[in-house]
């Protein structure tokens, strides 16, 4: 049970000293979590009886099971309940996007460690085989963008976004073939499953993760992704800028390994494009 759910929710018939208990324990968590019903009482000024019919209204069979239960319920946090407070304006939410998106490119370029981008790039390039790994929204997309980008420069990838399928995919790899992992929290178990998996079939493993982290220690090539994130819970993340900039950057790499191959293939890819679409040169090169 979610107990700031519960007590944010419409139409939970309190009443005024159960209210205050409310108000309490949504606005100071960590009293909450550590007074005894004595303490709790006292702070809210109504009797440890009424603490204890509070606690049982929100589901809970006594004070200590309430306690219990409000600790595991605050590992989400109350920003998810309480969201911070902020103008929403079209004007105001294109400028807010925007300047978070250029600050994310901003701090990758700053941080990017580029003997690890090198050093991945031309792992890619010689490859046999690219497996690109990634679960969830984010790394969903990544993966699939490392697809798009590393296709037309003449590398064979492939992606997956399921678990058992990466796990058995990695099982199946020969030696020369590549990992790209994409995972955005880097505590991606299943993940760092398959990356052992692969190195185990002599495969080499590059992760865009972030740094010190599970996955991280998992890889043989790590290029760290780290970048804090706001507070605002319904802002799109911005990190999501910073991986395809990398990306990017990876694939400008891997095709600059080879020019004269790479040139051959983005020729062959542009006249099917012209040729059987309008005969038109001007539009994006890549596309």
């Amino acid at each position: 049970m979610d107990i700031f759910a519960t007590l944010a929710q419409d139409g939970l018939k309190l009443s005024q000293s159960e209210q205050r208990l409310a108000d309490l324990v949504l606005k100071d968590l960590d009293f909450a979590v550590n007074a005894s019903i004595t303490d709790l009482a006292a702070r809210a000024e109504v009797s440890p009886p009424t603490v204890t019919r509070f606690c049982r209204r929100l589901g809970c069979n006594s004070f200590s099971d309430f306690k219990v239960t409000l600790a595991k319920s605050s590992y989400v946090g109350l920003r998810y309940l309480r969201p911070e407070a902020r103008s929403s304006t079209p004007a105001e939410v294109a400028e807010d996007i925007v300047t978070k998106a250029q600050k994310a490119l901003f701090t990758i370029h700053d941080q990017l460690d580029l003997a690890a981008i090198e050093t991945a790039a031309a792992i890619v390039a010689r490859a046999g085989m690219v497996y690109a790994f990634g679960s969830g929204g984010n790394s969903s997309m990544i993966v699939s963008e490392l697809q798009n980008r590393l296709f037309r420069l003449g590398i064979r990838i492939t992606t997956s976004t399921d678990h058992g399928m990466q796990m058995m995919l990695a099982s199946a790899l020969a030696r020369g073939d590549v990992v790209i992992g994409s995972s955005f929290s880097g505590r991606n178990d299943e993940l760092v499953r398959s990356f052992a998996l692969a190195r185990a079939q002599g495969a080499q493993t590059i992760a865009l993760t972030q740094a010190r982290s599970r996955v991280a220690d998992a890889a043989d090539v790590v290029i760290p992704v780290d970048l804090p994130e706001g507070e605002n819970i319904f802002r799109p993340t911005s990190t999501r800028y910073a991986m395809l900039a990398v990306v990017d950057i990876l694939a400008n790499l891997v095709a600059y390994a080879d020019r004269t191959s790479t040139a051959t293939t983005l020729r062959r890819i542009k006249e099917s494009l012209i040729r059987h679409r309008d005969g038109d040169d001007s539009q994006l090169l890549g596309d």
